[in-house]
């Protein structure tokens, strides 16, 4: 019996609409295990947020509204303040850790899904230091399965249409692309748009091109045509969003 008043006691203080020491404790416990989740899948795909990363945003998230409720909770003149006042803030604030997750280099752009990711988190915080448990670990199961399962199905139906980058640096000055242009059309690679900079101290040309191509497309071939063209400095092929 003693046993069950325990068990008893124990979840009416989880479930307990006021802040407690036990409920507190358990609600930021369980938010770092669903960030951390989070945080595992992105660092299986070698991203630099990590599980630790997103355990501590989840758990952030989870303190904030905890104390958005103790506020007014605790001092009677607060009595009608707003719980969501501070919790509100948290969206904002990992705008800024999204930010810094955003790499954006030469055209390549990644971690806009970890960004994405982030914000999720957060959001999965808050519910869970307001105690909508089970809305917190359902959506932390959907942000798994949008991460592997959607991945799977964007590849699939996607196939061979992602953007690439190509990006050539030749030691002179170009004022028209149209000859690299033509080693493109001969392999039946789409260019959508094109990039230069030019460097006159140095006296050379980069040009990103972004193109489309099949997935059967012989990159090693073109690039050779390319480099017969000479004083090619560098040629490279990557994708235009890492996720």
């Amino acid at each position: 019996m003693e046993e069950m008043f325990g068990i008893t006691n124990w979840l009416e203080q989880v479930n307990d609409e006021d802040v407690n020491f036990v409920g507190s404790v358990f609600k930021l416990l369980l938010s770092m295990v669903l960030g951390a989740m989070v945080g595992l899948e992105r660092r299986h795909k070698g991203q630099i947020a990590g599980m630790r990363t997103f355990a501590l945003i989840s758990m952030g998230a989870t303190l904030a509204m905890l104390v958005s409720i103790y506020i007014p909770q605790e001092y009677l003149g607060l009595k009608n303040g707003d719980p969501g006042r501070i919790a509100a803030q948290v969206i904002s604030g990992i705008g800024f850790l999204g930010a810094g997750a955003i790499i954006q280099m030469k055209g390549s752009v990644r971690g806009l899904t970890t960004a994405a990711g982030m914000w999720m988190t957060a959001s999965i915080g808050l519910a869970v230091g307001a105690g909508m448990y089970w809305v917190a670990v359902i959506a932390g199961v959907l942000i798994i399965l949008v991460l592997t399962l959607l991945e799977l199905c964007e590849k699939h139906l996607f196939k061979g249409k992602e953007q690439k980058i190509v990006r050539l640096k030749v030691g002179y000055i170009v004022k028209d692309a149209s000859p690299f242009r033509r080693f493109f059309a001969n392999y039946q690679v789409h260019i959508s748009d094109e990039y230069f900079r030019y460097d006159y101290t140095q006296g050379t040309t980069t040009i990103n091109f972004m193109v489309r191509s099949k997935d059967k497309t012989d990159f090693i071939a073109l690039f050779d045509e390319i480099h017969a063209t000479g004083n090619v400095l560098s040629l490279t092929l990557t994708n235009e969003v890492n996720n």
